[in-house]
């Protein structure tokens, strides 16, 4: 419910999904100020900062849980902790979209309901979460997602290195990965967190399984998902359009904003 209180919000990151974020809360979303932001490289010039109505100042990681009210995780997974702790420590909200990471850092789960914090994972890259949701207040038998994306999608993942995939010498789509979304999460941490956000509306991440798929007549990244549970059998499938970093979907920073709407919206739709 709207509080009357203009919340103060930092991005962490300015990627494709942190700058699409800062500019749709600079050009206005009722209830909500964009108060800081962090970067990876604090002496690089930004001038898509300078573009923006109110420039935010540029805070060390450390330093955005005193400037905000809210955090928005959009940096590499291995800044996760260091984010989110500080604001879910104090009470506040973190929004997290480095899902995957969260897997192996469930303490700051633990810590959030110690403090009376949060850690809001929005839907992302992803469709049918809610149902998903709402299916899970019932009983899930089973969760399966493909994922099928380009090879310059999956390039540079744990995975891919470790196994000495050639990406770059694929003619046809083919399987590269094949097991938990636990596991997923970890060989491809930039990759594929909607399975990560997946497993935590569901059944868990050891008990839904992914398969990974590299096409290189694939233009877009494409997730489907199956479900068989006691209230609904269902899939679903989405093709989303690759931002300018081709290893996250336009429509993910769209998700961010979308959730940031409803923060203080009098209608809500959804669950």
């Amino acid at each position: 419910m709207p509080t009357g209180k203009t919340q103060r919000v930092a991005i962490a990151g300015l990627g494709p999904i942190g700058l699409a974020v800062a500019r749709a809360l600079d050009a206005g979303i009722s209830g909500l100020t964009l108060a800081a932001v962090a970067v990876g490289d604090p002496g690089k010039p930004r001038p898509e900062l300078e573009r923006l109505t109110r420039k935010p100042p540029i805070l060390p990681l450390p330093e955005l849980a005193a400037a905000a009210d809210l955090v928005i995780e959009c940096a590499p997974a291995a800044h996760l902790r260091a984010i989110v702790e500080p604001f879910v420590t104090q009470g506040k909200t973190a929004l997290v979209l480095s899902c995957g990471a969260l897997l192996d850092n469930w303490a700051l789960v633990e810590v959030a309901t110690k403090n009376g914090g949060q850690i809001a994972v929005p839907t992302g890259a992803l469709i049918g979460l809610d149902a998903v949701t709402a299916a899970a207040e019932g009983v899930i038998h089973s969760v399966r997602m493909v994922t099928r994306k380009p090879p310059a999608g999956l390039a540079g993942a744990p995975y891919v290195t470790a196994n000495k995939i050639d990406l770059a010498g694929l003619r046809a789509a083919t399987k590269i990965f094949e097991g938990s979304a636990r596991e997923g999460a970890r060989g491809f941490p930039a990759n594929v967190n909607v399975a990560a956000a997946l497993s935590l509306a569901g059944i868990g991440p050891d008990r839904t399984t992914l398969e990974i798929w590299a096409d290189p007549d694939a233009t877009r990244n494409m997730h489907r998902i199956e479900v068989e549970a006691d209230s609904a059998s269902f899939s679903m499938q989405i093709a989303n359009v690759p931002s300018e970093n081709p290893k996250t979907g336009r429509i993910t920073a769209l998700s961010v904003i979308a959730y940031l709407r409803k923060m203080n919206a009098p209608l809500r739709v959804g669950t």
